[in-house]
């Protein structure tokens, strides 16, 4: 049975930081693309960050580019979202999924697994 619990998630002023953590079981990251997206208040789920299987390519969303980092610890099974630069349209509810058909999938229709979600508020 897969499970990813996500963690890590508060309340942060703009401009300091965050990481979060989704710890998978069931499953070997290395062999899945995972990926965070995030649900704002009254908007759609969308794509923030994903590295793929195997090497580990990493992709985000232009929003987020140059200060979220996305990365695997293999041997921990737990993929990382480093949050640096906070700001308020930041704020959400972030996921964590996985899936292995689709290499470094942006749709989260493609996802086969998800965590619960963890909150993250940005004041400013």
């Amino acid at each position: 049975q897969v499970q990813l619990v996500e963690s890590g998630g508060g309340l942060v002023q703009a401009g300091g930081s965050l990481r979060l953590s989704c710890a998978a079981s069931g499953l070997t990251v290395r062999s899945y693309t995972m990926a965070w997206f995030r649900q704002g208040p009254g908007k759609e789920r969308e794509f923030v960050a994903v590295i793929t299987w195997g090497g580990g390519s990493t992709y985000y969303a232009d929003s987020v580019k140059g200060r979220f980092t996305i990365a695997k610890d293999y041997a921990k099974g737990t993929v990382y979202l480093q949050m640096n630069s906070l700001k308020p349209e930041d704020t959400a509810v972030y996921y964590c999924a996985a899936q292995s058909l689709y290499y470094a999938s942006q749709n989260p229709d493609q996802y086969d697994y998800w965590g619960q979600g963890t909150q993250v508020t940005v004041s400013s």
